[in-house]
């Protein structure tokens, strides 16, 4: 079994509103693979169950459950779920001002 997540997923979006981004959850199955995405915003991301991998600038990224990863605007970026069951992830794009 996962981790624990520390936090409820209400507690999560006024944390990150706060800091300027939305907060939304993504349920991929194994060996998902979401390729080359680009945002115009700065990304955040959290993943609270399986194993998931976020690549950009030719560094692979696998944040443990409950570490936050910040995919930086304009970053090409490749999204795997390379666990060998579900993965959860929370998600959230920074508002323009």
């Amino acid at each position: 079994m996962g981790e624990a997540n520390p936090v409820t997923r209400e507690e999560l979006a006024a944390q990150w509103q706060k800091e300027g981004f939305s907060c939304g959850l993504w349920v991929d199955p194994p060996g998902q693979v979401w390729r080359n995405y680009v945002h115009d915003v700065d990304e955040i991301v959290m993943v609270i169950e399986g194993e998931v991998e976020f690549e950009f600038d030719g560094v692979v990224h696998r944040p443990k459950p409950g570490e936050v990863l910040i995919i930086p605007a304009g970053k090409v970026h490749t999204v795997r779920n390379v666990g060998s069951g579900l993965a959860r992830w929370y998600y959230g794009y920074r508002s323009k001002r």
